[in-house]
């Protein structure tokens, strides 16, 4: 069978990943369990996995346990197969609110959220290339396992036009606009479509350029791809399918007897609570829900309908939600990255999902259905995934007992770099004895991350060393995907000296730059501390020759000494190899790519559209001036010169009217 996926590589596979790979893929072949890839940090896990991959010939699964780390990988292998659909699959939220009731204090909390348009363009795009190719490989978080529609609806639901076919504008329009694309002649974005005369333009999320249908009478005269800025023609097509916008459509058909099921139940849970005394919990499940069915009843769709999936979907109470895993072949491979962490992950999300929702169901804010729209079981995950292999320098217990200890070692790094040196110091004074290294860094252009316990002692260590003329950002959870990867790559620009951490800054971040990793309160035990953190976090240090790691502690833990002897151990078995090979260590040398899909594009065609905006305004009003100005120094402080140049060039302009 020929392949499919065509790897493209400057390199070659060392000795040790060629036999790594070949045993995980004799293990594919021969094993029904999952598999094990064992290696340290900064052996080329990810090379020998893509090579496995590409020989195993089938579409692929990559799960990581947090975006800064999907992102990362999602570029190296986009560079690693260009010819073939490489995908990332995230939570699209920016923010979210989950929808909640507290009974105490008799407190609800409605659903909030803020949606990035960018992931869930990526998301759509995933989705839609498992469906249409086989060459395909995802790279998701453990959104991966949480309710989608069905792929049969979805597929059957998109609308397919070809040029020749006879049929009216209008009939399109109401074609598209059941598969919740909306008009919009001015704002035209992702999922909206415009009419004019005999010409409609169509942008589907699922695509980076829109299309445009030309009519002749009631007949498709062509079809083809455009620029949405430039308007440059891209290519004529001789068919579109357009997909769905939303993961939750289906037939009309479809549609009116999950209306019916849904008007049967809550007469049902109606009549439990009427019985039982209930009444505010009747009135309150009946207005809400009554809501809901007119919404869906109107325009196909409603805030909050993956809570009736169960019925959309026409599934059993019970059985498992549709998900990312569905839209896959049967065939396909899941590569579980960084696997004592991700496994984790995903055996715990049903268990809080539910906790939540049967407060909601007991009180009257949802129907008992609402419990079945809910991520897969750990149970379930593990039925749906046949190949598995588990990616991790420190692999769990779990892991080594489920795979059968079959492990495919990877301890040689290809570039000859031991495991970096450890130092112990003192707590006391960490903060002024970090300024000294870190201005010794900037001197030699090196960069440094630093790893505390806390949000607020990221931030509070961040602005200290800044004002000591050490340009440093902080990193956690509450910096929103996007600009996380931006950060990290400032940091390699060398734009940032320094980045202050929290936990993203631990398994398979890949900063070659860094050569200096000092992690504070090493001595506090507990899971940010324990020796797999210990070991993974020193990890970031090993792909420099300079390297060293610090760990500022009062006193020597368990974790702490075990995670050294075993560094010590790789260190010493690493020199060894060098010795008797001839090798001279050297850095790793890689391409700054990571932001270049997520960043880039979006802030040219934002600031583009800016200045468009900005130049509509003609008259120098005060309140315009003024607003303009700080907007200008929010730019400033945020370090967003592109925006402060747009914004202090409308001033001037104004200025002079």
């Amino acid at each position: 069978m020929s392949g499919i996926f065509n790897l493209v590589s400057p390199f070659a596979l060392s000795p040790v990943q060629k036999r790594a790979s070949g045993k995980l893929f004799k293990g594919l072949s021969e094993k029904k369990h999952p598999l094990i890839l064992m290696g340290v940090t900064g052996s080329g896990k990810t090379f020998t996995l893509a090579k496995t991959l590409a020989e195993w010939n089938r579409p692929a699964l990559i799960v990581s346990h947090n975006k800064t780390l999907a992102a990362q990988l999602y570029t190296e292998f986009k560079s690693f197969f260009p010819d073939n659909a490489v995908c990332y699959f995230v939570s699209y939220y920016d923010y979210y609110q989950p929808e909640a009731y507290i009974p105490s204090s008799d407190t609800y909390i409605a659903k909030d959220a803020s949606i990035n348009e960018q992931i869930d363009k990526l998301r759509l795009q995933a989705v839609s290339a498992l469906l249409s190719r086989r060459d395909v490989i995802v790279v998701a978080t453990v959104s991966c396992i949480y309710g989608l529609g069905s792929p049969l609806d979805w597929s059957a639901t998109a609308f397919e036009i070809s040029a020749g076919q006879k049929i009216s504008p209008l009939s399109v329009a109401a074609a598209l606009s059941r598969i919740q694309y909306k008009r919009n002649d001015i704002d035209f974005t992702g999922g909206c479509f415009r009419l004019k005369g005999g010409t409609m333009d169509v942008f589907s999320p699922h695509s980076a350029n829109p299309f445009r249908i030309i009519w002749n009478g009631e007949c498709v005269e062509r079809i083809y791809e455009f620029d949405p800025l430039t308007y440059e023609h891209k290519s004529d097509l001789e068919k579109l399918k357009v997909f769905p916008v939303k993961f939750f459509v289906t037939s009309p058909l479809r549609l009116k007897e999950a209306v019916a099921d849904i008007k049967k139940e809550l007469k049902e849970r109606l009549r439990y609570f009427k019985s039982s005394g209930k009444l505010l919990e009747e009135e309150r499940l009946r207005q809400r829900t009554l809501s809901d069915i007119e919404m869906i009843e109107e325009t196909g769709y409603c805030n909050g309908i993956e809570n009736y999936s169960m019925y959309l979907s026409r599934r059993r109470r019970g059985e498992p939600p549709y998900c990312l895993l569905n839209y896959f072949p049967r065939d396909y491979l899941t590569i579980i990255d960084e696997s004592h962490v991700t496994l984790p992950q995903l055996r715990g999300m049903s268990a809080g999902d539910r906790s939540r929702k049967e407060n909601l169901v007991k009180f009257g804010f949802r129907l008992p259905t609402a419990l079945d729209n809910r991520p897969l079981r750990f149970s379930e995950f593990e039925a749906q995934t046949d190949k598995v292999i588990y990616s991790s320098a420190t692999p769990a217990e779990y892991e080594i007992k489920k795979s059968k200890s079959f492990l495919a070692e990877q301890l040689i790094r290809p570039t000859g770099l031991t495991d970096p040196e450890i130092f112990v110091r003192t707590m006391k004074n960490a903060p002024n004895d970090l300024v000294k290294e870190l201005l010794g860094l900037k001197k030699k252009n090196e960069r440094a991350l630093i790893i505390t316990l806390t949000k607020r002692m990221a931030e509070d260590l961040s602005f200290y060393f800044i004002s000591k003329g050490i340009k440093t950002h902080y990193l956690h959870s509450d910096i929103d995907t996007l600009k996380r990867i931006e950060i990290l790559n400032d940091l390699r620009r060398g734009k940032v000296d320094c980045i202050v951490g929290v936990n993203l800054l631990r398994e398979g971040l890949d900063l070659p730059e860094i050569t200096l990793v000092a992690i504070l309160d090493a001595d506090k035990e507990g899971f940010l501390r324990s020796r797999t953190s210990l070991i993974q976090i020193s990890g970031r240090a090993a792909r420099n020759v300079s390297s060293r790691v610090i760990f500022y502690a009062e006193h020597m833990t368990g974790s702490m000494n075990s995670a050294m002897d075993e560094m010590g151990r790789r260190r010493k078995t690493q020199k060894e190899y060098n010795r008797r090979h001839g090798i001279t260590p050297k850095s790793i040398e890689k391409t700054i790519l990571l932001d270049e899909a997520f960043v880039k594009k979006s802030k040219d065609a934002a600031y583009s559209l800016l200045k468009e905006n900005l130049d509509k305004f003609t008259s120098a009003s005060p309140d315009l001036v003024r607003q303009l100005k700080k907007d200008l120094n929010e730019a400033a402080d945020n370090l967003d010169f592109e925006m402060a140049i747009i914004l202090r060039d409308k001033i001037l302009s104004l200025g002079k009217k």
